[in-house]
This record gives C-alpha cells, sequence and structure tokens, in this order.
C-alpha cells in the first residue's frame, strides 16, 4: 500500500470533503451509513476545523487516524466502472465493540449537533469488525421500547431483514476509529429531498462476515473502515449519465498515481495510451478489473 498517515492523508480528506459531488461511507460490509449532499445544498462545517460537514440530513466527522492509509482503485463493469478510495486501518487498530445484541451505550456525548449529546445511544449488535452501527433517540417511549429488547440479537439466523419499527424514524449512526456519520433526517424528508444522507443494512451480505468486496483490491492485514467516492467523470450523484468530464477523469488519475496500486496504476496508463497490457502483469481478478474500468475510460474520452 503507499502513502501514509500525515499532512498528505488529512489533505486529501479535506480536498474531497470540499467537493459535494464526492460521496463518503463509513460502516462494514452489509451495514454502512452514507454522508452525500446537493451541490447547492446548506452545509455547515465542524468545530476547531475538525474534517466535517453537516447539513440539514445528516453529518460527517472524519479525522487523519495516525494509522490511516487510504488505498485507490477502480472496479470496471460491462457498461462502466466505479471509483473508489478505501479508507484502511491495521487490522489490530481497527477494532470497535464487536457486539452482538442490541446494547444501550449511554448518552451520546460525540453527536455531531450539541443537542443530541443527551440522547440516548444504542449499538444495534450487527458485530462488525471495525464499526458500530447505532441508533440514537431523546423519546422517553422509544428508550423504554429499545430497553425491552437490549440483550438480544437482531437480525436472528433466517431473519430476512431487522425489524423496521426498532430503527424507523430514529437517528442512524455509525461510528469507527476515524469518524461517524449521523443520518438525522425522517425517511420521509430524505427521499423528497433526492441523494444525500442513508443508511443501508444488508443482512444477507453481513452473514458472509466479509470485511470487504472481494472486487476490492485491500492489501491483506488492512481494514477499510469506510470509502470515498470523489466524483465521477461520467455519471451524476445517482448514478446516471452525464457527459464526460475530462477535468474529474484527471483529478482521480492523480489520487490514483498517490494512493493507487501502482501496478493497476500502470495497467490503466497502458490501455488509456493505446497500449496492449503486459501479459504476465494483466492476469488476476484485479488487473482485469482495472484494464475494463480503464477500456471504459478510454471509450468515454474518444466518444
Amino acid at each position: 500500500m503507499t502513502g501514509g498517515a500525515g499532512p498528505a492523508v488529512d489533505g486529501l480528506l479535506r480536498a474531497q470533503l470540499a467537493d459535494p459531488a464526492c460521496t463518503w461511507s463509513l460502516g462494514g460490509y452489509g451495514a454502512a451509513a452514507v454522508f452525500a449532499r446537493q451541490p447547492d445544498e446548506p452545509a455547515r462545517p465542524l468545530e476547531d476545523d475538525a474534517i466535517g460537514l453537516r447539513t440539514a440530513r445528516g453529518a460527517l466527522a472524519v479525522r487523519a487516524h495516525p494509522d490511516l492509509r487510504p488505498f485507490a482503485y477502480e472496479t470496471g463493469f460491462a457498461d462502466g466502472w466505479s471509483q473508489t478510495v478505501a479508507l484502511c486501518l491495521p487490522e489490530a487498530a481497527c477494532a470497535m465493540g464487536r457486539r452482538t445484541v442490541l446494547t444501550e451505550l449511554g448518552p451520546d456525548e460525540a453527536a455531531i449537533r450539541p443537542e443530541d449529546r443527551a440522547a440516548r445511544l444504542f449499538d444495534l449488535g450487527l458485530g462488525l469488525p471495525a464499526a458500530d452501527a447505532c441508533i440514537r433517540t431523546a423519546d422517553p417511549a422509544r428508550i423504554a421500547r429499545l430497553r425491552a429488547l437490549a440483550g438480544r440479537p437482531l437480525l436472528a439466523a433466517g431473519a430476512a431483514a431487522m425489524p423496521s419499527a426498532v430503527i424507523s424514524s430514529l437517528d442512524q449512526i455509525v461510528i469507527t476509529r476515524i469518524g461517524r456519520v449521523e443520518v438525522f433526517a425522517p425517511e420521509a424528508d430524505r427521499a423528497a429531498a433526492g441523494p444525500g444522507p442513508r443508511c443501508h443494512l444488508l443482512p444477507q451480505l453481513l452473514r458472509l462476515a466479509r470485511t470487504h468486496a472481494a472486487t476490492a483490491p485491500i492489501p491483506p492485514g488492512w481494514i477499510p473502515c469506510g470509502t470515498l467516492h470523489p466524483a465521477h467523470p461520467a455519471r451524476d450523484g445517482a448514478g446516471r449519465p452525464v457527459p464526460f468530464d475530462a477535468g474529474r477523469h484527471a483529478a482521480f488519475g492523480r489520487v490514483l498515481d498517490r494512493w493507487g496500486d501502482p501496478a493497476l496504476v500502470a495497467l490503466r496508463r497502458a490501455v488509456l495510451d493505446g497500449k496492449d497490457p503486459d501479459p504476465p502483469r494483466a492476469g488476476g481478478r484485479f488487473a482485469r478489473s482495472a484494464i475494463r474500468a480503464a477500456r471504459a475510460q478510454r471509450g468515454a474520452c474518444l466518444g
């Protein structure tokens, strides 16, 4: 893995935070909280020059943890490509509570908004290795309901999904060693406002007990605590096709040069230059995916 913690990591995080087209995610494989915002959506910086933002729908706070290593990569598909920066910690440094039952944690003293710091925080007990997936409420009736469920696994074997009554209309928070995402607007308001902060929970993926997708070229010993997805040159925040943006393409190329796997970056450059990749270097899942991504980009550039 290239690069290291320090000013370069801090600079990467702050630069991406300044771009409303960048989408952030904290959590694990099968459960995560996403922070996204519209280009014209009001956003307030955090106190004390902390890295993060808050909007009326959610908030993000991250930090350049001393052991944090970004790892940039592209994944090629039949109809395009994705671009990702995985925010990784060493396996020994990423552990969170790893609770497997609903657990009351007390007041959320680290809440991003001061008015939320007296509300009660409950860990959903998903057992994620590098994140605590939580809900938060100040409503006495909801607190009593959650306390009655405390100590139980909410994802029992064979359950199709977590009981919606448990999390409906509550603040949803994912906490990691590198920061937190909070989603605190009601579901209806989030949907009406378009793409923005949201949570996803996929029991079928959680049961695989993976730390990341098999398509992500994360080096052994490193665990993603989250990801950021910089502005895509050919798709908008909702995934819809847009005219190719050469500036965005070049910008992520620079991120890859700094934080990507040099071998995969070399394959990308060769394809973009119209060359055939060196066969000995073009084998393997990650190399093939990088080549597919670069070929899709070359087609978009020439198209």
